[in-house]
């Protein structure tokens, strides 16, 4: 099956902080754009930044994983190892405070990943992975 891109529409409260991070720290280029959104390229998926007036600003739930509390909802881009050790250095230099570390999930096991969860200005929640064997992705 051929792997198609992504849209995924985000609700931010200041598409100018959207921008600086989506563009500044995370690296994305930016696309279209209009008064009230803007399209980013993230790992060549299409996220669109929405301006909106407020934000929920209600406790995100979490699941426990691998004895860390994941926070529910959240998306991200599964990456190749580089690519991920790339960003997780790129996102360290920035100064961006992680909810969960950059460090590896399942060592030694069927699934081994890294993975590091941190939220965008707005508060949407990214999780970031690569699988030591990108074959193992929907193993079980």
């Amino acid at each position: 099956m051929e792997l198609r891109p992504f849209h995924l529409a985000l609700a931010v409260s200041d598409l100018e902080q959207a921008r600086e991070f989506y563009a500044g720290v995370m690296g994305c280029e930016t696309g279209r754009s209009d008064a009230l959104w803007i399209d980013f390229n993230l790992y060549g998926h299409q996220l669109v930044c929405h301006a909106v007036e407020s934000q929920p600003s209600a406790e995100l739930p979490a699941n426990i994983v691998d004895q860390k509390a994941v926070p529910v909802p959240h998306f991200g881009v599964v990456l190749n190892w580089a690519e991920w050790e790339n960003l997780a250095a790129r996102l360290r230099n920035h100064g961006v405070k992680f909810l969960i570390e950059p460090g590896i999930r399942f060592e030694g096991l069927v699934g081994e990943q890294a993975t590091m969860f941190f939220a965008d200005p707005a508060g949407n929640m990214l999780e970031f992975k690569a699988f030591r064997d990108p074959d193992q992705l929907f193993a079980s």
